[in-house]
This record gives C-alpha cells, sequence and structure tokens, in this order.
C-alpha cells in the first residue's frame, strides 16, 4: 500500500471513504445510511433547505437526493410539502420520529469517530478539523451560508 500521497485531493479521497464506510456501518443500526443521516442533520439545523442545497451538501445529484429523501419519507423521518410560492420546490422538513431517529444515531456516530481518532493527539485533533474547515470553505461557498 502507498503511504506517500503526492495529491491531496486522493488523500483526502481514501480518508473519506473509509470514514464512510465505517461510519455507515454504525448507522446501519439505526436504518440510516451516511448520506441521510448527514440530511437529518441538515434539515435539523436548516428547515428551509431545498432538495438542491441537500444533494449539494451530501455530494449528489439531484435526482438521488430525491430518491434518498423518499427514503427518509417512507420511513416517516422527513415531510416533504409543496412550497408555498414556488411550485417547482418542495419545502423539506424533519419530523419528531426524524429528530428522535438522528437523537439515537448521534451519539454512535460520535463514538466511533472518537474510536478513530484515539490514536492522534488532542492538538493534532484541533489543528485537523480547523484546517478541514478552511479547506472546505475555500473549495466551495456553503449552501447554508446567507453570504454566499
Amino acid at each position: 500500500m502507498q503511504e506517500d500521497y503526492p495529491v491531496l485531493s486522493f488523500l483526502v479521497r481514501r480518508v473519506w471513504l473509509g470514514m464512510r464506510a465505517t461510519i455507515g456501518e454504525e448507522l446501519a443500526r439505526f436504518q440510516l445510511t451516511v448520506p441521510q443521516f448527514a440530511t437529518l442533520i441538515i434539515l435539523a439545523d436548516h428547515p428551509d433547505v431545498s432538495v438542491s442545497d441537500v444533494a449539494r451538501h451530501v455530494g449528489s445529484s439531484r435526482q438521488a437526493a430525491n430518491e434518498m429523501l423518499a427514503g427518509l419519507e417512507r420511513q416517516d423521518l422527513i415531510v416533504r410539502s409543496p412550497h408555498p410560492v414556488d411550485r417547482r420546490k418542495h419545502v423539506l422538513e424533519i419530523t419528531a420520529q426524524g429528530r428522535k431517529r438522528l437523537a439515537e444515531a448521534r451519539p454512535a456516530v460520535e463514538r466511533r469517530e472518537r474510536e478513530l481518532e484515539a490514536e492522534i493527539a488532542p492538538e493534532h485533533r484541533a489543528a485537523v478539523r480547523k484546517w478541514l474547515v478552511q479547506l472546505a470553505a475555500s473549495c466551495v461557498a456553503d449552501p447554508f451560508d446567507p453570504r454566499s
């Protein structure tokens, strides 16, 4: 296995794919996928987002986001209703059941992330998180930042 990654984006991708698989295993116990979990967090924190916003934030196409949202609807974790003004849009809302599922799953994800970081010194963890936030901000506009 190659230890040296001359292209940073490949290293970040490798970490993401590994974390996604590991976190996905945790979320399976809660009948959630990683994109569904992310969507519940998004809707809990930003109730006025669009399907396109969700798609951008979870890294999928609008069509894939719609299919994923349909799965959340079938589990009664979200509701989609017509937008009061724009017929082309839907209002997305997390349900009480969605909030409950999120509250159940979040500690398992946080525990697993702590396990993954256990061998990393706390000051390095803080530095990496800060760096990742700054790198993400420099790559794309935040769809939830009203200044974007």
